[in-house]
């Protein structure tokens, strides 16, 4: 008898996240830093274990490297399995084609191969670059109850962001008569999170079809959604009502690290009952000066703060100096702020030093937007990098 999974994760991480401009020079989006010491695709990777789905596969084709040396044997996560785990999936060549994933539902369709090796009787499509906390097995459930060929993880929006998002206009059931991919007039606000749960030989079927449409743009959106619609297929939304953001721009990535901190944060990041898991590095423990001064932020492990920090989110092996004001920011790890410099309103990508003396950003009060600092760069003393800047190479000013 063939050893199989009930349900096969595939985790769509191969953006390359224009919108993070410096941030993603390098890396893909799932491999951005968040919340001190976690990186965006540890939610989704923690999610599945969490919701026990063991067998993962993750996509990968933008700037893999960093990401790929992440996940590694997928240990941190409960995945290194000998039946299932965590797997790599990236473009190949085969011997009749080779091509670079063309679109969401043509990534799926490269590996199909992957998710038949484990007899699978569903098949849950995940994207990399969200920040929440969700049970995929009540998903599942409700699929199955359902009697769903695709089930769709939908969320309320507002109003004026509905027309960003795939919206799903439902019957009082749940069922779906329509499906608009980033409509100009949207019907409702019921925008699609991007997760979705097939029926497995339903899943195979439609991309098998859909890979041999010339005209098609391989979308799940655009194309295999709207199809399976038109041709009768049950189709039901999963409403989810908890902690949903799509960091994709900068200033989302600024909100969702803001959201972490308070008394009663937006979103919690230490729920023994979810456990967020994490490749962390090994650090000593955080030192805070007897004359620093930290407010409503989070400090990992090995940062050395000798000054004032503020409302801000600092990742391993941060350095503050004495004298110096971070307020309202996002550092990454290795980051040094020295004596006498101000960093405020920004987000500061891996192991930059702000030189004494140095601004960085401007107060949010002013509009000018957040600054944003690349990875491995000097910002030399004394000069001021304005708020909106982007910055990814030394700076010396204009």
């Amino acid at each position: 008898m063939q050893r199989k999974k009930e349900c096969v994760a595939m985790l769509l991480a191969g953006g390359q996240g224009s919108r993070l401009y410096a941030l993603t020079n390098a890396i893909a989006k799932p491999a951005v830093a968040f919340g001190a010491k976690y990186r965006i695709i540890d939610f989704p990777l923690s999610n599945c274990i969490n919701s026990g789905i063991d067998t993962v596969g993750v996509l990968t084709q933008y700037e893999p490297l960093e990401l790929n040396e992440y996940i590694g044997n997928g240990q941190p996560w409960d995945l290194d399995r000998t039946f299932g785990g965590v797997h790599i999936l990236s473009p190949y060549q085969a011997k009749k084609k080779s091509s670079w994933f063309e679109g969401t539902a043509n990534a799926i369709y490269q590996n199909m191969h992957f998710m038949k090796k484990y007899n699978p009787d569903y098949i849950l499509i995940l994207s990399g670059d969200h920040i929440y906390k969700m049970n995929y097995a009540e998903m599942l459930r409700a699929h199955k109850e359902t009697g769903a060929d695709c089930t769709i993880a939908a969320i309320e929006v507002p109003l004026k962001e509905a027309s960003r998002f795939g919206i799903l206009n439902t019957n009082a059931d749940g069922s779906i008569y329509e499906f608009e991919e980033k409509p100009k007039q949207p019907k409702s606000t019921l925008a699609s999170m991007g997760i979705y749960i097939f029926t497995a030989d339903k899943l195979f079927k439609y991309l098998e079809q859909d890979e041999m449409d010339p005209s098609s743009e391989k979308d799940f959106g655009k194309n295999i959604l709207p199809t399976m619609l038109a041709a009768g297929e049950k189709m039901f939304s999963y409403r989810f009502k908890g902690y949903w953001k799509d960091v994709g721009t900068v200033s989302s990535l600024w909100e969702s690290n803001m959201d972490l901190l308070g008394k009663d944060p937006a979103f919690d990041l230490f729920d023994s009952d979810w456990k967020i898991h994490s490749r962390n590095p090994l650090a000593p423990p955080e030192y805070i000066g007897a004359n620093a001064h930290v407010e409503n932020s989070l400090i990992a492990l090995g940062c050395e703060i000798e000054g004032t920090v503020h409302n801000s989110v600092l990742a391993t092996g941060v350095v503050v100096e004495e004298g110096a004001v971070v307020e309202d920011s996002v550092l990454m790890a290795g980051t040094v702020v020295k004596k006498g410099a101000r960093v405020v309103y920004s987000i500061i990508d891996e192991n930059v030093v702000v030189e004494e003396n140095a601004v960085v950003g401007d107060p949010k009060e002013t509009g000018a937007g957040i600054a944003l600092l690349g990875r491995n760069i000097k910002i030399a003393g004394g000069v001021h990098v304005v708020g909106g800047k982007i910055i990814d190479k030394d700076y010396k000013g204009e």
